[in-house]
């Protein structure tokens, strides 16, 4: 029998999350190419460890959503990833920058 420390997640990032974490990129890329470069690196990364273990991260609290729907993880100091689990699958719904205000948001 396989825990769930050993048990391995599908990832599947949402097109819009994919647009956001692109365009997180390219609003870097305008000041540094560099660090974009690193940000996106980190993000996917990140997204990746996803595979294992994602019930590691806290709930995602919002009012726009059903308590307890959605889980984050932090990405360097200033993205959050969220992203829910349904069964072997793990999905990646929105990528925020927290500096942003907290208006509505996809999730």
């Amino acid at each position: 029998m396989v825990n769930n420390s050993e048990k391995e997640y599908t990832v599947i990032i949402a097109p819009a999350a994919n647009d956001r974490m692109y365009d997180h990129f390219e609003f870097l890329a305008r000041v540094s190419e560099t660090a974009a470069e690193r940000l996106l690196d980190k993000l996917i990364a990140d997204i990746r460890s996803l595979t294992h273990m994602p019930h590691r991260n806290p709930v995602y609290v919002s009012r726009y959503v059903p308590p307890g729907k959605y889980r984050y993880m932090m990405s360097g100091d200033r993205y959050r990833i969220v992203y829910q689990i349904d069964g072997n699958m793990v999905y990646v719904d929105d990528i925020q920058d927290c500096r942003q205000s907290d208006g509505f948001k996809l999730v």
